[in-house]
């Protein structure tokens, strides 16, 4: 619980002239590290989604919205529409904190459909009777005219007995006739966990327990819940929050008995070996696959850049999977639609690292398929210059796939790690490579691993290169330009 605050810093979007407004939008849009094919909004910065949903003929996407960069200010619920996953209107900011039960910010939340109309659920940030900040957990529906109404009341004020007073984040689902929803939650004594709740009309929730896992002590607070089957399998995502500040992203995989709330599963895994990306959440899209989507943020603060270059954005949609008993993530096939300019290479790379012309860019996909592989160790380097480079090594030995950010561009003023490393299971064969503006995300052989993180190259940094330590490898290269996603 928070002290009752009376910053003037806390501004209001609405009270901000326009010229200011119009400057804002200007910084980002003059930025050489404003993404082209990932969500962000026009100004300020994105925060952990909350909401996604797939609804007649439509997908709704929303995230938290940091208008003024700051964390510790006010944050709205930003919402984008589309219509096939690829092109996007921006709806701007469908929830505002505009009562006394959200006054300090719309967070996490989810969004869901209820006699046929929209709903959030969402936890909003504001006062108590005794003038502390604290979580409440509200209902809006959005009209036909995109605007949210919102119930007088919260739906749920205070969280169970032994928990602390941070109830965040639902995650609202359908199950036998009966809407459930997942908060994230903290013990008393400072330990993660999930809490359900049920309800037949979203108006009237009750407190069911937590769930019952394996992990009794790990991480101080969980946060971002979620919960969806794939192929007989139970899936529980949420993000863990360390009392070292490290914040992680993983799922348990198994079986959930949902009468006793109680699921057998294997180890916590990441969703994403790479560095900056948190708090993901899924929908199912018109196909009925299971797509996850993240938010994509630098992991601290970088001096020489301001905060429109840096603002995070989210990932990239990526469609889910279970294949002998693994998770799977692959980008969205709807990502096709933006290729342009396709250009292939075949040749065989070895110690002497070349220059690959006339491959270069800023905003691209690639993909490398390794045909023949007699090397000891692979090196991929996009984004190059004399400066700048990220590089990417895959040893054959170990199977283990690097990526080494040192060189990539500006990075954070604190001592954060640049290099971050996924074990295969079997050899690599396939990277597929997403390098936007200021982002890269890594798919590993068809899935079986990713690898995400923000990177902040010169513009001119637009060489790829590939070489071995030893030996030589055959690849086949093929890279497509990518238009952006905001018409």
């Amino acid at each position: 619980m928070q002290p009752w605050t009376n910053e003037t810093s806390l501004q209001r979007i609405e009270q901000t002239s326009t010229e200011a407004l119009t400057e804002m939008k200007q910084q980002v849009s003059q930025s050489s590290y404003t993404q082209t094919f990932h969500l962000q909004p026009p100004f300020g910065a994105a925060g952990k989604p909350n909401g996604m949903l797939y609804h007649n003929g439509k997908y709704y996407i929303s995230h938290e919205w940091y208008p003024f960069y700051s964390q510790e200010g006010l944050s709205y619920g930003f919402q984008y529409e589309s219509t096939d996953l690829v092109h996007f209107e921006a709806d701007g900011s469908v929830l505002q904190p505009d009562n006394r039960f959200d006054e300090y910010g719309i967070k996490g939340g989810s969004i869901f459909v209820y006699q046929d109309n929209l709903h959030y659920l969402y936890t909003g940030e504001g006062t108590s009777g005794d003038k502390a900040i604290v979580p409440y957990q509200l209902l809006a529906f959005i009209n036909n005219h995109h605007q949210a109404n919102k119930f007088p009341k919260p739906v749920i004020e205070n969280p169970p007995e032994r928990f602390l007073p941070t109830l965040q984040d639902p995650k609202v689902f359908s199950k036998d006739n009966q809407f459930y929803a997942l908060f994230g939650a903290q013990t008393e004594e400072k330990q993660g966990r999930i809490l359900v709740y049920n309800a037949e009309n979203p108006l009237s929730w009750k407190y069911v327990k937590p769930i019952k896992t394996k992990l009794a002590d790990f991480g101080q607070a969980w946060t971002s819940p979620d919960y969806f089957t794939l192929s007989g399998y139970d899936i529980l995502m949420f993000t863990v929050h360390h009392e070292d500040k490290q914040i992680h992203s993983g799922f348990l995989l198994g079986h959930l008995d949902f009468e006793r709330l109680t699921m057998n599963h294997g180890d916590y895994k990441l969703l994403d070996d790479g560095f900056g990306f948190t708090a993901p959440q899924t929908f199912e899209d018109e196909a009925g696959n299971r797509v996850l989507i993240g938010l994509l943020k630098a992991h601290g603060e970088i001096e020489e850049l301001n905060q429109a270059d840096t603002a995070p954005c989210l990932s990239i949609p990526r469609t889910l999977s279970i294949e002998q008993g693994k998770l799977y993530q692959r980008p969205h096939p709807a990502y096709t639609a933006l290729r342009y300019n396709e250009e292939t290479a075949l040749g065989y790379a070895n110690k002497f690292t070349k220059q690959l012309h006339p491959y270069e860019g800023e905003q691209f996909e690639m993909l490398i398929d390794i045909l023949e592989n007699e090397a000891t160790e692979i090196y991929f380097e996009l984004r190059t210059s004399k400066k700048n480079s990220t590089l990417i090594t895959y040893n054959t030995h170990s199977r283990l796939v690097t990526l080494d950010c040192s060189e990539s561009g500006a990075l954070p003023n604190e001592a954060y790690g640049t290099k971050c490393s996924a074990q295969l299971a079997k050899p690599l064969e396939q990277l597929r490579i997403f390098v936007d503006s200021s982002s890269i995300e890594i798919f590993c052989n068809n899935g079986e691993r990713v690898m995400s993180s923000r990177i902040f190259p010169d513009k001119n940094s637009t060489g790829i290169k590939a070489g071995t330590e030893s030996g030589q490898v055959y690849l086949k290269f093929t890279k497509y330009n990518l238009k952006s996603i905001f018409g």
